[in-house]
């Protein structure tokens, strides 16, 4: 299998010269895929079809763990009643916890995961 390639277009270069020789390059189609997906989200290729398969499943991992986070609050937040001035003060310091801890998971993650949040959101439902 062909090591070194952090590339979309060194891989199509590597397929084409294999198939030059008879030959191609194993599961092309998902590293290409992979790639493409590393592309759009700004990470680097390790080169290795194993450890890119790694890396994307983390990846892809993360970002479900974001969308569910956002599932349940939103959830939360459409559960949480406002009836007296109490529950709203308190829902009032909730919510500024909950957008301190907004923050910070953008903070932590890759802005560019999160401005291609709806194309992996779609990818993984």
């Amino acid at each position: 299998m062909a090591e070194g390639i952090t590339s979309i277009e060194e891989l199509k270069k590597a397929q084409a010269a294999a198939q030059a020789q008879g030959t191609s390059i194993t599961n092309y189609e998902q590293w290409a895929s992979i790639l493409e997906d590393f592309d759009v989200a700004g990470i680097q290729s390790t080169g290795n079809f194993s450890s890119d398969v790694r890396l994307h499943s983390r990846l892809m991992a993360q970002v479900q763990e974001v969308v569910n986070q956002m599932e349940v609050e939103q959830v939360q937040k459409n559960i949480k009643p406002e009836h007296n001035e109490i529950d709203k003060t308190d829902y009032k310091t909730a919510n500024d916890s909950e957008q301190t801890i907004k923050a910070s998971i953008v903070n932590a993650t890759s802005s560019a995961i999160m401005a291609d949040y709806m194309k992996y959101y779609h990818l993984i439902k």
